[in-house]
């Protein structure tokens, strides 16, 4: 015990996770060690233990005890427990009278015992008729003939499992499941509210996790089971599919953007990687036909999610998420798995929606004037209300997200070796008004941050230190040059 090698295991303490949750009430064991008493007393329900037959009579009778545990051979301080052949042949009247209830009124799931040697235990379940509750047995221990034979009488089912441990592990994994499932869901405030709770309380960083986790799965689920192939597909078609993506993901760019917001310390930064790299995945290889626009829309609750996070990093100074984002996260494309495209290429503009399919669409009621940069465009109306929150003036909320787009492109451009990557993506932050003196005012203001930035700054690895930056500025400035005289004349 002193060298940690005597004590319960997983499978024993997760038995006494389903006793507390009064999901399990009678533990019968032929083992003689006291690790299951331990792990009831551990997780703080004590149990009635009965290691030898004439304390039948006196006991508390099962539905009334909350554990009880029956040593069907008895104790290993007790003289009296059975191991033979002879001992294990023949059970006393209290034990076949105690045996035949337990397998009348409870269900039976029986992991580790091969029914090989213990004669007078196989006898009395056979003896019992009823088939009122159903008898579960794992796969690795039930091979022999009496179990066959306990299985066939019962209706019992083989449970494809290796050992105790993933069997009741595994049981109360799925439970938990099963108990998130039927609450009631979380409407956006509460959800908000739960969240500014568990920020600042480091007990509760499991809650926040499951928490974002959990929507973030959700939102990823549902568009992974997205339609990839529609006969006659048309932009208004496509409109609704991207609708369908943005209310589905508006509730989680509300929660990620108050926790990015609130999370100034960087205490949580794994959590909102994490989320995004969950809706990264939503991208799964097709099963059958898809179409291209279909397929990619997958990544739209990705795409939203990243500029929503990055949006809010920037508007409060945490540009060390900001570059954590755009970089940790990884998708593996299914057309070329060699390749792990970091989020700020996976997600590109042109990686998630077609700009002309963009410009198409029938919401813009044939509106001309977002013609330049449609998805810069689409994607700063779509995320306007879920961000109002934390911008609420529509000029700072241009002037940041403009702020966003030029520190987006500034890490496309400075990592253009990444296999399959795009030039940086044009945007608003480069429209005809966005200019002064030959510069984006997204250049002046970042010029500006990096001027009254400290040596551990974490764009200076970018730019190449505070000797290269400019260079980096000014080849970046050529390219968006370009960008904007081919779309301008």
């Amino acid at each position: 015990m002193e060298q940690g090698l005597k004590s319960p295991s997983p499978a024993h303490r997760a038995v006494a996770q389903l006793v507390k949750r009064g999901l399990v009430k009678v533990v019968l064991t032929t083992n003689f060690d006291r690790l299951l008493e331990r792990a009831l007393e551990e997780a703080g329900v004590p149990p009635l233990v009965i290691s030898r037959p004439e304390a039948v009579a006196g006991m508390t009778p099962l539905p009334h005890a909350r554990a009880t545990v029956v040593k069907l051979h008895g104790d290993y301080a007790d003289l009296q427990s059975r191991n033979t052949i002879e001992e294990l042949s023949e059970y006393p009247p209290e034990w076949r009278t105690l045996l035949t209830r337990v397998a009348d009124e409870y269900g039976l799931v029986i992991s580790g015992w091969s029914a090989d040697w213990d004669v007078a235990l196989v006898r009395a379940l056979e003896e019992v008729r009823s088939r009122r509750y159903p008898l579960y047995w794992d796969s690795r221990s039930s091979r022999g003939e009496a179990a066959r034979r306990l299985l066939a009488q019962h209706r019992g089912q083989i449970l494809a499992v290796q050992s105790a441990d993933e069997l009741f592990t595994g049981l109360v994994a799925r439970i938990d499941a099963l108990d998130r499932l039927t609450e009631p869901p979380l409407t956006t405030a509460m959800a908000l509210a739960r969240l500014k709770r568990y920020l600042p309380d480091p007990v509760r960083r499991i809650d926040l996790h499951d928490l974002v986790m959990d929507r973030a799965g959700g939102v990823a689920d549902l568009a992974a089971a997205q339609t990839l192939s529609i006969p006659g597909l048309g932009l208004e078609r496509i409109q609704e599919i991207l609708t369908d993506r943005l209310n589905d993901t508006e509730p989680l760019i509300r929660l990620l953007t108050t926790g990015v917001g609130h999370d100034r310390a960087g205490d949580h930064a794994d959590l909102w990687v994490a989320a995004l790299q969950r809706l990264l995945q939503a991208r799964t290889e097709p099963t059958g036909s898809y179409m291209d626009h279909l397929d990619t829309a997958r990544h739209y609750p990705a795409l939203l999610a990243l500029r929503g996070m990055g949006a809010v990093a920037v508007h409060t100074g945490n540009e060390k998420l900001l570059l954590r984002l755009f970089t940790e996260p990884r998708y593996r494309n299914w057309l070329r798995t060699d390749v792990r495209l970091p989020a700020v290429h996976a997600l590109h503009d042109w990686m998630v929606l077609e700009p002309n399919v963009v410009n198409g669409l029938p919401r813009w009621n044939g509106r001309q004037w977002q013609r330049l940069y449609p998805i810069s465009h689409l994607l700063r109306q779509d995320l306007r209300e879920p961000l109002r929150d934390w911008i609420p003036d529509d000029d700072d909320y241009r002037r940041t997200l403009d702020a966003y787009e030029y520190r987006a492109a500034l890490a496309v451009h400075t990592s253009q070796h990444v296999p399959g990557a795009y030039q940086p993506a044009p945007g608003l932050y480069i429209s005809e008004l966005s200019w002064t003196d030959g510069k984006p005012s997204a250049e002046r203001d970042f010029v500006a941050a990096l001027e009254r930035a400290d040596d551990d700054w974490p764009w200076w690895p970018v730019l190449g230190g505070r000797d290269g930056y400019q260079q980096v500025l000014d080849s970046l400035r050529e390219v968006l040059l370009e960008m904007y005289r081919h779309r301008h004349g």
